[in-house]
């Protein structure tokens, strides 16, 4: 009986994984006085998703994946985010 349980969680986790990815913002879908915001974070995360395709397109070893991103983001230019960051 434990084992279904297992199967069980270990199904409900593969297919909701997607659902816990975070979205992209959509700059229309805010109040006027924060969209000026959302473009700057929708911009900040279009270049972070382009990293990573980088990174699956380089075949990076997963425990490489994080400092190739950074070199990436960095290689791109800082970001007020970044350089508050630092």
């Amino acid at each position: 009986m434990k084992s279904f349980w297992y199967l069980g969680l270990v199904g409900a986790l593969v297919f909701c994984e997607p659902a816990l990815a975070q979205k992209l913002v959509d700059p229309n879908a805010v109040a006027p006085e924060y969209r000026e915001a959302a473009e700057k974070r929708r911009a900040e995360q279009i270049r972070q998703r382009e990293c990573a395709h980088k990174a699956d397109e380089a075949k990076v070893l997963p425990r490489d994946r994080t400092a190739h991103i950074t070199r990436c983001l960095a290689e791109d230019g800082p970001t007020k985010t970044s350089a508050i960051a630092h």
